[in-house]
């Protein structure tokens, strides 16, 4: 069974090691319900019970398939979810956030409904909106705590003035953003602030989504269907060669440890602080067992050293996302 960490002052206590679902039914390939409705039930076994979705996942499938996953099994897991895009009329995430107050609370009650439950353990605003002021973002999702529609507030890929704001007016509990071997964009500034307000860290790709395992394909090998086909640019061209160095000298690491790159990529994470809360997603149980174990592997001092120093020899090319999908991350 996983080991459990806490995330935030108030109380949310999660499995050390959480599921992204959103590759179940969005973005990565084609979607397998059967497998993915397997998936969850395993890491519930294993205890790996903080559940990872949002409406914009599909979108709004993705919710569905987790409350029918959970059918019978509510009472036994965290489930995290997000609000604050523009969905509808062919409209995807890229076309604008949509913070207003009126609708969070639409989007509460519809994923309520899609969840089959009665309350959002952790919600989360998907990307900050620069149209709405966060105080009056924070003040709606107090309300909704009060009300027992929703137990706590976290932000997604926000930034440190938008993080101290928020949390003046409803204590945040985790902010969620990419953070990895491979992503430190978080190090300078915002894990120091979370740090001093007591806030935890989800980090989601943590394994640089698939690359970091060492099994990545160039972008043109994956299916048009599939969310890295034309949209990580570290995935195209000379940028994969370059970054394959430093998944290389992820895997040289591992095998010290007779474990995967993987485990490897998740264990520093682990080992930064006592709450972060990676959650890598995956649809298949294989994987899932494969990332979970991470939990049990210590990295000696010296190879969190060398995995530290890694972006120093090894620098990572290309941006993260293509140019309009950074224009929404809030730093």
């Amino acid at each position: 069974m996983l080991t459990r960490r806490t995330l935030g002052r108030q109380g949310l206590e999660v499995s050390s090691l959480g599921l992204g679902c959103m590759g179940m039914t969005h973005a990565y390939g084609s979607p397998d319900d059967a497998e993915s409705i397997a998936t969850v039930h395993r890491a519930i076994e294993l205890g790996c019970t903080f559940l990872d979705t949002a409406e914009v996942y599909g979108p709004y499938t993705n919710e569905e398939l987790l409350g029918r996953a959970l059918e019978g099994r509510r009472d036994q897991v965290q489930i995290a979810t997000k609000f604050g895009f523009v969905i509808g009329e062919g409209k995807g995430p890229l076309s604008g956030t949509d913070s207003r107050p009126e609708h969070i609370r639409e989007v509460v009650e519809a994923s309520l409904k899609r969840l089959c439950t009665d309350r959002i353990d952790l919600l989360y605003q998907h990307r900050v909106d620069p149209n709405t002021p966060i105080e009056d973002v924070a003040g709606t999702v107090k309300d909704l705590i009060q009300e027992g529609k929703v137990l706590y507030f976290g932000l997604s890929e926000a930034g440190c003035d938008t993080i101290r704001r928020a949390h003046a007016v409803q204590p945040v509990t985790a902010l969620q953003s990419e953070y990895s071997l491979w992503e430190r964009n978080l190090e300078q500034d915002v894990l120091p602030l979370l740090a001093e307000l007591g806030i935890g860290m989800v980090p989601f790709s943590p394994l640089g989504r698939g690359f970091l395992t060492g099994i990545a394909k160039r972008a043109e090998e994956y299916p048009e269907n599939d969310y890295r086909s034309k949209n990580d640019p570290r995935l195209q061209g000379d940028n994969f060669d370059a970054n394959m160095r430093l998944a290389e000298f992820v895997r040289d690491v591992a095998q010290g440890y007779g474990a995967t790159a993987g485990q490897v990529a998740l264990a520093w994470l682990l080992q930064k602080r006592p709450d972060i809360v990676p959650i890598p997603g995956t649809k298949r149980r294989k994987y899932l067992e494969e990332n979970l174990a991470a939990d049990a592997l210590k990295l000696s001092a010296e190879d969190v050293a060398r995995l530290d120093a890694a972006l120093d020899t090894y620098q990572v090319a290309g941006p993260r996302y293509v140019e309009r999908a950074m224009a929404m991350v809030d730093r």
